[in-house]
């Protein structure tokens, strides 16, 4: 039973901020429960401390003496709240707190009394961070100065003070945070201490140090204390292997298999093929050369890399020599090498695997790091060499060629050849959700998350991570399990990637924008990255740096399908329709991405009210999806559309089209789309119908328990006249309100138009104003969509039923400008102008 409960352990990445009160036991009893008193109400009336809490996202643990606040929002809440505490003690000198800083995993249990507790190493490690402090100081663990570091803003508070002995023998590094305010400028009476004992001891250093020159003179000290080659630091290229057996199953094979099992460790960081394939470009070479030793080593020296790895196979008999040699990047001097025989094509992989763990050991990863990070090489990937060299183009068409659909084959034809391989059936879910092919998404991510018990630590963690956000949609979690991976790896990529996902779809923009910069800072060579930040500067308003970031990528020799499509909205939203036309030509062709231009131009219609021109683009992108394979985006294509045309008023087409988004496939977004539009529609026994659905088949999914279910039965709630049944049902959304619900990122703030409507049926103009100028107020998030149009409109009939006309007529003439060429027999429209005419 222990052990079974013990695999449950949910851990999560936890900002720890410790404090304790210095000196406490030796104060009066009255003193202490005075100053502990005082101290609660320090920590309890800051800032942070009180988002948190109305966040949900604080965890306390008292200690007595000082507590703990885990905080579960941000990296920099702790520190800005250690720096409120600290104002605010100057104001108390009888009170000498010391507080320590880190960020880790933690978990909540349950104590020996059966009451909600905390634990973990990030509990862990920020009391020992604080222990090494005297009272004053606020000491971070490196861990967090460097999250700290990203930003000018931090960067004067940040004070190196190297190592400090904790308990165990155990040393952690520390950096004091400070400034002529706050904090504790002092050396910390631990690090003086050492400091003294350094120079008591100097002459035995010294003795020490010419024993050792004696030594190495001789030789005998360079074999007795070589250095390590590497650090955690380090980047290193992986060369492709010589082959000389002849057998072309070897050719890519064995260095993905080699890249797989160097993956597993923190301690290694492998330069991406995307990043290698760039550069070779640069040099006027094919992205697709062969990656030679020189060549290789070429690379490594234009990336700064600490190393390369060359393999060999060669044939001997029966049996197959397998080598690896790590050679320093700039030097050429060899840091370590290995060799293991398999004693036959089958156990190639499994020798492959031993001499990566002994080279792994060679190059300065630690003997405990070596021994936690070391699956079998059949767990990490497959048995399969035929399985395992599909995989392999699979990975080099999406990481090199951003091409999804061609990666898609590769990796079923490695599951086909090999039912067993949980990575290739995470990737396959991970290529078709781009897609928008989100069941298909599901399926194979289900089938991974059932054999991740046969992967690394690392593969595992990726792959319920992504289970949470394909098969059971709960972000919360995937955001949380994403965080504890790139705090274990904090040079994962895809982690950042994700979290960059996560947070648009939360509507959390400025964190979307760190996890893009922080993806970008691992990889500039990524056109993909480039997409993120493109994007994040769109959805914030910083449209030329949207525009100046593709110049930028182009500049470097690098493109990606998806830049037309965050251009075309930048020149809509700075009205150049020029620029538009020619970011729509560039994408014609293009399977996957045409379609996706298809919808873009929909909404631009449906925003100017020319509904029959926005019905017929969605169809042409419905038709190009098909095309494609992509059944589910189709579905969805024509599920939000309807929607658009419930929204208007066009309740008959609207409910053919919700029809036929669910004749297909019954996708979340198609039939969540179908369910509001049914709903608008009036078509109640359908919109119940697909609401009841939904319910059942996704009862966590942040976007549709948040967003799609609140709006379907809000509209319902209007149509019967309830204007506070919208408006109580509306609340589930309102976390998420600013957030996009679609991989296509087409569908923003509609939860907050619907509750909008919901104040103008309550007759609340002042309310319903809030709403519908907090859409005008996020121009970059709402970019095309047509409720960007019917706000106006929205603020016009809010204006009026608040009796300030003079405003009611401007929001309204603004519609009719947006609206010039609207199709005349639009309902909506027609309702406008007859409203507007008795304001005159």
């Amino acid at each position: 039973m222990s052990s079974e409960r013990s695999s449950e352990v949910k851990f999560e990445i936890g900002h720890v901020l410790f404090l304790d009160i210095v000196g406490y036991s030796k104060l009066l009893i009255n003193e202490q429960s005075e100053q502990v008193q005082k101290l609660k109400e320090i920590v309890r009336e800051t800032e942070q401390v009180r988002i948190a809490e109305a966040e949900r996202k604080l965890l306390r643990l008292p200690t007595g003496d000082g507590g703990a606040l885990v905080f579960r929002n941000s990296a920099e809440a702790p520190v800005l709240c250690g720096m409120e505490i600290s104002r605010e003690l100057k104001k108390h000198p009888e009170l000498r707190v010391r507080m320590g800083i880190h960020s880790g995993p933690v978990n909540e249990i349950s104590d020996l009394n059966e009451q909600a507790n905390i634990a973990g190493a990030g509990i862990n490690i920020a009391q020992r961070v604080m222990d090494c402090g005297d009272a004053g100081h606020v000491l971070l663990s490196r861990r967090v100065a460097e999250d700290l570091e990203h930003y000018p803003r931090w960067k004067p508070y940040l004070h190196e003070l190297g190592e400090c002995e904790v308990k165990h023998g155990h040393k952690v590094s520390l950096v004091n945070f400070y400034d002529a305010e706050i904090g504790n400028r002092e050396m910390p009476q631990k690090f003086r201490k050492a400091k003294a004992a350094r120079t008591t001891k100097s002459w035995k250093i010294a003795v020490a140090a010419a024993l050792l020159l004696l030594l190495a003179a001789g030789g005998i000290y360079y074999r007795l204390h070589r250095s390590k080659p590497l650090t955690d630091k380090d980047t290193i290229v992986l060369a492709d292997f010589t082959n000389t057996t002849g057998d072309p199953v070897f050719d890519g094979t064995l260095r993905q298999g080699l890249a797989s099992q160097l993956e597993q460790t923190p301690f290694l960081t492998l330069i991406s093929d995307s990043t290698i394939a760039h550069t070779l470009t640069l040099m006027s070479k094919s992205k697709d050369a062969r990656l030679t030793v020189e060549l290789a080593r070429e690379v490594g020296q234009r990336l700064g890399g600490a190393a390369i790895i060359e393999g060999s196979i060669s044939a001997l008999g029966t049996q197959y020599v397998l080598s690896l040699k790590a050679v320093n990047c700039q030097s050429g001097n060899l840091l370590a090498q290995e060799q293991e025989t398999a004693t036959g094509k089958e156990h190639v992989l499994s020798a492959l695997g031993q001499a990566a763990t002994k080279l792994r050991k060679r190059l300065g990863e630690s003997l405990a790091s070596v021994q936690k990070y070391d699956a079998l090489p059949e767990d990490t990937t497959t048995s399969s060499l035929e399985a395992l060299q599909a995989y392999a183009l699979g990975n080099r068409a999406t990481d090199v060629d951003n091409d999804y659909l061609a990666a898609i084959s590769f990796f079923q034809r490695a599951v086909a050849l090999d039912p067993s391989f949980a990575m290739a059936y995470l990737l396959l879910g991970e290529s078709y959700q781009p897609q928008g092919e989100l069941t298909l998404a599901a399926e194979y991510t289900r089938k991974a998350y059932d054999l991740r018990e046969r992967t690394s630590d690392h593969e595992r963690l990726n792959i319920e991570a992504f289970y949470e956000i394909i098969v059971t949609g709960d972000l919360e979690a995937a955001r949380r399990s994403y965080e504890l991976i790139a705090h274990t790896y904090p040079r994962d990529e895809a982690a950042q990637i994700l979290l960059w996902y996560i947070h648009l779809i939360c509507g959390d923009y400025a964190r979307a924008d760190a996890a893009a910069k922080r993806a970008f800072e691992i990889n500039p060579d990524s056109s993909n990255n480039y997409v993120s930040l493109m994007y994040c500067d769109q959805f914030l308003g910083r449209y030329d740096q949207a525009k100046g970031a593709a110049e930028q990528s182009h500049a470097q020799k690098l493109n990606s399908p998806w830049y037309p499509l965050i251009l075309y909205v930048v020149a809509f939203l700075q009205n150049d329709s020029a620029g538009m036309a020619q970011q729509a030509a560039a994408t014609v062709g293009i399977p996957g991405v045409e379609d996706q231009m298809f919808f873009v131009e929909s909404e631009t219609a449906a925003d100017q009210g020319q509904f029959r021109q926005a019905r017929e683009l969605a169809r042409r992108a419905a038709d190009s999806a098909r095309r494609a394979q992509e059944k589910e985006t189709a579905a969805e294509y024509e599920g939000h559309n309807s929607l658009r045309e419930g929204l208007v008023g066009l309740a008959d087409v609207a409910k053919e089209d919700a029809q036929s988004a669910l004749k297909a496939i019954k996708g979340k977004h198609g039939e969540g789309f179908s369910a509001i539009a049914f709903a608008l529609a009036g078509d109640v026994a359908n919109a119940n119908r697909a609401i009841d659905d939904l319910t059942k088949r996704f009862p966590q999914n942040t976007v549709v328990q948040t967003r799609y279910l609140p709006m379907a039965r809000s509209a319902l709630a209007l149509n019967s006249g309830n204007a506070q049944g919208a408006l109580d049902v509306l609340s589930a959304a309102a976390p998420y309100e600013l957030g996009h619900t679609n991989e296509d990122f087409t569908f923003a703030l509609y939860p907050i138009y619907f509750r909008g409507q919901a104040y103008l049926a309550a007759k609340n103009g002042s309310a319903a104003i809030t709403e519908f100028q907090k859409i005008l107020d996020h121009s970059g998030v709402i970019g095309n969509e047509p409720i960007g149009a019917l706000a106006h409109l929205g603020l016009g009939r809010a204006y009026a039923l608040s009796g300030d006309s003079t405003k009611a007529k401007t929001a309204y003439q603004d519609f009719f400008a947006l609206w010039k060429t609207a199709d005349p027999d639009v309902p909506i429209l027609k309702e406008a102008k007859a409203e507007y005419a008795k304001l005159q």
